[in-house]
């Protein structure tokens, strides 16, 4: 189990270290050769709400909801740190959505040229957000939805967003989302469903897992995603208003992906603080054996701004005692991937 106060202070040996080195001048952008063992924090420094990352080979892929006039915009790098853009995953929407509210896109590969990308946008007939699937054989895209229809759209609990898609131990793929109640005043519960073996289709019943119950969580909570950890199946989610600096990050451990789950009393993990607001609707990478959160968060003072937005962050999540610990959001040079 890694041991959280050993890599504390390797972390600030090594900042000791490079401060030395640069004597005494403030430290330099993470670019730069002198401290290129370290970051700083957020990696995406444009709007990058809602990210999600994949990696392929040896490159990253990161998705995010709509900006810069593009309906997903992704992302690639080499190491989790340096990001490039890399286009429109969705450069064209399916013929039922309209465009602008492209949300919380995220990605899986089933095979090395199948990969499926679930989204969240606006469905015309409904007038609510639904869910819809593209696919593309590569991972940057371009992804094509060529349905007649959403893959999910409850609207008569608010629509569908925020959809996750998850492979379990056994080989199972599943799909987690939220309806989005709060757009109509009413719960808002996370969901869980079996997909296909081609995750094009859902299959059996969907099972409700969580809903709002915590004073911290506010009026709905959100932004579902499942993670094993040494045989334990945990349920991270956002909760609160998003453009607010109560927007904070939770979980729940869940005894199968149908449930029950049962939420962590130290809830919230990931909160505002003076380094940056809001932080939360993250997604989990792994590398070298390291668990790091990627999640949005705004500058304090500029919530619901749109520069520059909703910054990606990257912090260590910590295993202790079999639970996740988080002391971000980090705006300190830190230790890279």
């Amino acid at each position: 189990m890694t041991d959280r106060r050993t890599r504390r202070r390797g972390a600030a040996a090594l900042a000791a270290a490079l401060l030395v080195a640069g004597c005494g001048s403030p430290t330099p952008p993470s670019s730069t050769p002198k401290d290129a063992r370290m970051f700083t924090n957020p990696v995406v420094r444009t709007d990058a709400p809602d990210p999600q990352a994949i990696r392929v080979g040896e490159t990253w892929y990161l998705f995010h909801t709509n900006a810069g006039g593009r309906n997903v915009p992704v992302l690639t790098s080499p190491d989790l740190v340096e990001w490039t853009e890399a286009g429109d995953a969705l450069p064209e929407l399916p013929a039922w959505a309209d465009p602008g509210k492209t949300w919380a896109p995220e990605a899986i590969e089933l095979a090395p040229d199948r990969f499926l990308l679930y989204y969240t946008v606006a469905d015309r007939k409904s007038g609510r957000q639904c869910i819809g699937l593209a696919v593309a054989d590569k991972p940057v895209g371009p992804y094509r939805d060529d349905s007649t229809g959403p893959l999910i759209c409850q609207a008569e609990l608010g629509g569908s967003i925020d959809a996750s898609p998850y492979r379990d131990t056994d080989g199972s793929l599943w799909l987690l989302w939220k309806n989005d109640g709060n757009a109509i005043g009413v719960d808002t519960w996370l969901w869980s469903q079996r997909l296909s073996d081609d995750g094009r289709r859902l299959v059996g019943t969907p099972t409700k897992l969580l809903k709002q119950t915590e004073p911290w969580e506010g009026p709905l909570i959100e932004g579902p995603f499942f993670h094993r950890h040494d045989g334990k199946l945990f349920l991270f989610f956002a909760a609160n208003a998003y453009d607010k600096d109560t927007y904070a990050e939770g979980y729940a451990v869940c005894e199968g992906p149908t449930g029950p789950c049962v939420k962590a009393p130290e809830n919230p993990i990931l909160k505002s603080n003076t380094a940056a607001t809001g932080p939360g609707h993250a997604s989990i990478v792994e590398k070298d054996g390291r668990t790091w959160l990627l999640y949005h968060a705004w500058p304090p003072g500029q919530e619901g701004s749109t520069d520059p937005g909703r910054q990606a962050w990257l912090d260590e999540l910590i295993w202790e005692n079999g639970k996740p610990v988080l002391e971000g959001p980090t705006g300190t040079p830190q230790p890279r991937p």
